[in-house]
């Protein structure tokens, strides 16, 4: 497992050290990467200096990066402002859907849940063109409502939180209406504290999953400064491959910190939701 960790974080130590490096020591590195020099033998080197250390460590790339490049911070609040919403609204959504689909009794409704589920099952790109269509005609085109409501929508939420739900004793629901206690109560008074950990797992995979997504926003942002970070990253050029270390390393940071403050909660949340890989 060592051995596995190491082989994984090695990109990540590479892109941070490397991000410390100044753009000449950059060039001199992976100059080969724009332009295939020929060896002495006249063979073509596709080779580039892997290097692990600076030889100086300098914060001229991150000077660039935030300094210099007012669009990087632009589109890193572009990414806020979507994804904030999309995560509060989802598990909002999420977390009352899946209260009724595991503990409301009505007629229909494991067949409505597996219909729900499907839905979740298709890839972006099979209902692509269908939210096209709706977007335009609800003229949410070039706007981030057409990224931010069909995400506050989407069907993970719910499936990965009823599966934590059916795991709750239905005695305590029993409990609180003999008490008197209505839905709301009991959603808000004992249920909600009692799936601390699925929100908290919810919230950490829902913000990986939008805070990288690209074929969203290309698909549904024309305008380029609207778009979030994650395109900017795939828009550096060749010629500055130090501020593309430098950005990648703000771009992974805030998932790093998330990830660090709700690991206990990420863990016991999956464990228990029953999702597994």
């Amino acid at each position: 497992m060592a051995a596995i960790a190491v082989v994984l974080l090695f990109p990540i130590v590479i892109t941070f050290t490397n991000s410390l490096m100044t753009e000449r020591e950059i060039g001199i590195n992976y100059g080969q990467i724009g332009n295939m020099n020929k060896t002495a033998a006249g063979e073509i080197n596709r080779f580039v200096n892997l290097k692990l250390l600076p030889d100086q460590v300098t914060l001229e790339q991150y000077s660039k990066v935030l300094v210099n490049s007012p669009r990087f911070l632009m589109m890193f609040w572009n990414s806020v402002f979507m994804v904030v919403p999309i995560i509060a609204g989802q598990t909002l959504i999420a977390a009352l859907a899946a209260y009724a689909f595991s503990k409301l009794q009505f007629r229909g409704r494991d067949y409505l849940f597996l219909v729900y589920v499907l839905t979740m099952l298709m890839p972006f790109q099979v209902t692509l063109v269908p939210n096209y269509i709706i977007a335009d005609q609800l003229g949410l085109l070039n706007s981030p409502s057409s990224i931010i409501l069909p995400g506050i929508f989407a069907a993970f939420g719910v499936f990965m939180l009823r599966q934590f739900m059916i795991h709750i004793p239905y005695t305590y629901i029993e409990a609180a209406k003999i008490d008197g206690a209505g839905h709301i109560k009991i959603f808000y008074s004992i249920i909600v504290p009692m799936i601390q950990p699925g929100i908290a797992a919810l919230v950490v995979l829902l913000f990986v999953d939008y805070w990288n997504m690209v074929e969203q926003p290309l698909v549904f942002l024309d305008d380029p400064f609207k778009q979030p970070l994650s395109v900017y990253l795939s828009r550096i050029s060749l010629d500055e491959l130090g501020v593309a270390f430098a950005a990648s390393m703000l771009y992974m940071t805030p998932m790093v910190l998330l990830f660090l403050y709700a690991e206990s909660y990420f863990i016991e949340g999956i464990q228990l939701s029953g999702i597994k890989g």
